[in-house]
């Protein structure tokens, strides 16, 4: 009696913390290069995040992105000035701080949020420059 109670809880568990990720996952949408390319040139009503360095988007950054690093403490306060309706498209260097960026924005409110899959690096790799 006690393993099924036990299994019963912990199956109840695991099912709401499954559903807890996956309710992550369709919030912030991960797109390829080509995909986000292809989105962000049909789509001209957007707002591009690059979440990198000043450094970093100073050697290259893609055409009317702003550059509001991640890592700095004003990250949140910078991002509450751009609107919550239209869709948000964010990319870093690899995807990990673009990945972090995308998870605050998602908690200050945004309803639509994509993310470039590997980056900056991937979007040159695929033979992207500029937007």
């Amino acid at each position: 009696m006690k393993k099924a109670a036990f299994l019963f809880g912990f199956t109840v568990i695991l099912f709401f913390t499954a559903c807890k990720d996956h309710s992550i996952a369709q919030d912030i949408k991960i797109l390829t290069p080509q995909e986000f390319h292809d989105s962000i040139i049909k789509n001209k009503d957007i707002q591009l995040v690059d979440a990198r360095t000043e450094a970093e988007f100073e050697e290259g950054h893609l055409q009317d992105a702003l550059n509001i690093d991640v890592l700095e403490t004003n990250f949140n306060t910078e991002a509450e000035k751009l609107n919550l309706e239209k869709p948000v498209y964010v990319y870093c260097r690899s995807g990990k701080r673009s990945a972090k960026a995308a998870l605050i924005l998602k908690d200050l409110g945004f309803k639509e949020i994509y993310d470039m899959q590997g980056g900056y690096l991937n979007w040159e790799s695929e033979g992207f420059q500029e937007k």
